[in-house]
This record gives C-alpha cells, structure tokens and sequence, in this order.
C-alpha cells in the first residue's frame, strides 16, 4: 500500500488542522493504520492507531482528547484531527500502515512521506 500525507502547515497555538492520509491499493482496509511524529532532534514517536474496521483507537497521553483519529475504508482514507495545538506538537507528522494494531514504529511496514505542522505560540 502507499500513503500520501497532507494537510499540514502553519498554525497558532489553540488552533487546528485535519491531517489525510490517502492510501492507494485494494487492501487498505486490512492495515491498521496509524499517525507518528517527529521534531527536530528526537525520534519518531507514536501519536495515534486505529483499527482496521475503525472501531478501536489508541492514542499517546500526550495527545488524547485534543487529537482524534479515524479512517474511511471506503475511500480509502485515513485523518488525523489535531485540535487545541501547542508549540510542543510542531514535528512532521507521517501516517503509517501495519498488519497489527501497534505504537512501535518497527511494525509498521507503509509508510507516508511526511506532513510538516508547525505551532507558534
């Protein structure tokens, strides 16, 4: 499967974003799909996954109940909303696929190129 990140760009502290993941191929809804992130300087951490059918989402504490994550296999899609930003959430946020509901970045197998989201304060 290939994913396509969008949506990032430039936002005040407070505000928000929806990021999209398109992903091409047949079998997209057979992936879980998850979000990560990356700032400058430090490893790539987990922000949030979803299930394949959509019914179950995990997200880092870092996050939970400003960021929402959800998926339409119909569509072949998969969105991030990230609400009530702060600076601290400005990184390249990248999508990813993997066979199996995980927070490690080793797991996941598809990988987006990546959608830069920087938070003034």
């Amino acid at each position: 499967v290939q994913l396509q990140a969008s949506g990032g760009g430039l936002v005040q502290a407070g505000g928000s974003l929806r990021l999209s993941c398109a992903a091409s191929g047949r079998t997209f809804s057979s992936y879980v799909m998850g979000w990560f992130r990356q700032a400058p300087g430090k490893e790539r951490e987990f922000v949030a996954a979803i299930s394949q059918s959509g019914g179950r989402q995990y997200y880092a504490d870092s996050v939970k109940g400003r960021f929402t994550i959800s998926r339409d296999n119909a569509k072949n899609m998969a969105v991030l909303q990230v609400n009530s930003l702060k600076p601290e959430d400005t990184a390249v946020y990248y999508c990813a696929a993997s066979p199996v509901l995980a927070t490690s970045t080793g797991l996941y197998g598809y990988w987006g190129q990546g959608t830069l989201v920087t938070v003034s304060s």
